[in-house]
């Protein structure tokens, strides 16, 4: 292990963690790229060496952050180095993508779901509760910062819309998690393909990211759980509505990869694909047509890839 090794695993972890805390909106966005460095060096120097850097970043992250007056900073550093030690060991094993995310959200979920028992331990809560608590606490100091500049009727809508908001979350929690979860694991295994190719490290071969596609048989959990949000039960009820949002998440992500492989079939500029990627982000409503078309690829086999297959067989 060479000191310009530990210096940039450390450099990196940091910044990333700091400029998740320090700066709004688009911080927590280079949070979630916090396991890069974990993922990257452990890839360099091996499974051995990269556990014993990684707990001499978290060491020295957790010191800094413990007398920077930021403590949560250590558990977050210690969750994303071990979801790099997962990634570069799940790297290894050749998986195909969609293996790889899933095993990847399951460990992401059983760190995340172990800490947070540990953080409800300290509190008498349990993980949920001190998830949910969490949310309302945030939620709690954003209405008292615009409940300042409001007065009567506008402060009651924010209150009444603020208990919609929690009433709305403590329902599908559990998919929310979920589909956050793969979604941070799939920036950082598509940001690790050009990192890799600088450091001349072997990336999985994944196959093209844009021939990707949801299991036909997902279809049936699809019918199932929307069938179910019929029935009486709330229990019912609560497992099928976050069911839904998970397997529409999945069909969203398909929809990306038609749309992907589009704009490399017809070599659209940078520019153009800035433009579409924006226009998604911000009008809901092509969420709406990338679920449908990831959900009807399967039938409609839009990018033929079905067909190209079947013709190699004959």
């Amino acid at each position: 292990m060479k000191t310009t090794d530990v210096l940039g695993c450390i450099g990196g972890a940091t910044s990333l963690l700091v400029v998740s805390v320090l700066i709004p909106f688009v911080g927590p966005l280079f949070g979630l790229l916090s396991p890069l460095p974990f993922l990257y060096y452990t890839a360099r120097l091996g499974l051995y060496e990269g556990i014993k850097l990684a707990a001499l970043t978290v060491a020295i992250i957790g010191t800094a952050a413990y007398f920077a007056g930021y403590p949560q900073l250590t558990l977050l550093s210690l969750e994303f180095s071990l979801i790099g030690l997962g990634l570069s060991a799940l790297f290894r094993r050749n998986l195909t993508l969609g293996y790889t995310i899933f095993f990847g959200v399951c460990l992401m979920l059983l760190v995340g779901m172990t800490i947070l028992f540990i953080i409800g331990l300290s509190r008498n809560m349990g993980p949920v509760e001190t998830v949910l608590g969490y949310l309302e606490g945030h939620l709690r100091a954003t209405m008292k910062a615009y409940q300042g500049e409001m007065a009567g009727e506008g402060a009651l809508e924010l209150q009444a819309y603020a208990k919609v908001f929690m009433a709305t979350v403590s329902h599908i929690y559990p998919s929310l998690m979920i589909v956050g979860t793969g979604f941070a694991l799939w920036l950082n295994v598509v940001i690790a393909r050009p990192l890799f190719r600088l450091g001349n490290l072997e990336y999985p071969d994944f196959g093209p990211m844009d021939r990707w596609q949801a299991p036909e048989k997902l279809v049936w959990g699809l019918i199932a759980a929307g069938f179910a949000l019929f029935l009486s039960s709330e229990s019912i009820e609560f497992l099928a509505i976050n069911a839904l949002i998970v397997i529409l998440a999945i069909y969203l992500f398909h929809g990306l990869a038609i749309v992907l492989f589009f704009l490399n079939k017809y070599r659209v500029p940078p520019w153009i694909r800035f433009g579409i990627y924006f226009l998604i982000i911000v009008q809901q409503l092509f969420f709406v047509v990338l679920i449908l078309a990831g959900l009807f690829d399967q039938w409609a086999d839009f990018r033929k890839i079905h067909r190209r297959t079947a013709d190699r067989s004959t």
